[in-house]
């Protein structure tokens, strides 16, 4: 609608005559600088409340942004740097939970060494044992054996007619006291 009547004036105002574009018109200037004017005032009432409204929403809506994008980035380094001591804590209960099983292995292997040591003592101990059995019944069949042939070798000496239990119990206490001996 102004710039209707802007159009008005100035083609009423005009001289007719076909100026030029750089003539200077002093009725043009004045009906210009009116009509810039009212449009200013028709602009402030109506246009730069809402304008204005609309930059300072704006404005609010981008500092409200900062302010969370500042939280978010609070929070993002606060979750960091817990994220790095999380895993600084899990890295030295992996350390314990590693020199735990390596002292458990030291003593289980100290405790088989251990084990093994004692089984084979006590194979030894008892081959000990078995080799001096078997050397007491070789001793003694050997007693038996020397005491036959002492009985043979005393009857054929002494021809004598001598009852062989009676021959058995001189030789036998002739071996007994040669094995104190």
């Amino acid at each position: 609608m102004l710039t209707a009547l802007s159009l008005f004036t100035i083609a009423l105002f005009s001289e007719e005559g076909g100026g030029s574009l750089v003539d200077v018109s002093p009725g043009l200037i004045f009906w210009t600088v009116i009509t810039f004017i009212i449009l200013l005032v028709v602009l402030k009432k109506v246009a730069w409340k809402p304008i204005l409204a609309a930059l300072e929403q704006r404005e609010a809506a981008i500092k409200d942004a900062l302010e969370k994008a500042d939280k978010a980035q609070a929070e993002a380094k606060k979750v960091l740097e817990e994220n790095q001591a999380n895993l600084l804590k899990a890295e030295e209960e992996s350390k314990k939970i590693i020199n735990q099983s390596r002292e458990y292995a030291e003593k289980l292997k100290e405790q088989m060494l251990n084990e093994s040591k004692d089984q084979a003592k006590k194979i030894l101990d008892n081959a000990a044992a078995e080799i001096d059995r078997k050397k007491e019944a070789a001793f003694d069949e050997l007693k038996t054996q020397v005491a036959e042939i002492a009985i043979k070798a005393a009857e054929k000496i002494m021809n004598e007619n001598l009852d062989s239990e009676a021959q058995r119990k001189i030789a036998n206490k002739f071996i007994g006291e040669i094995t104190k001996n």
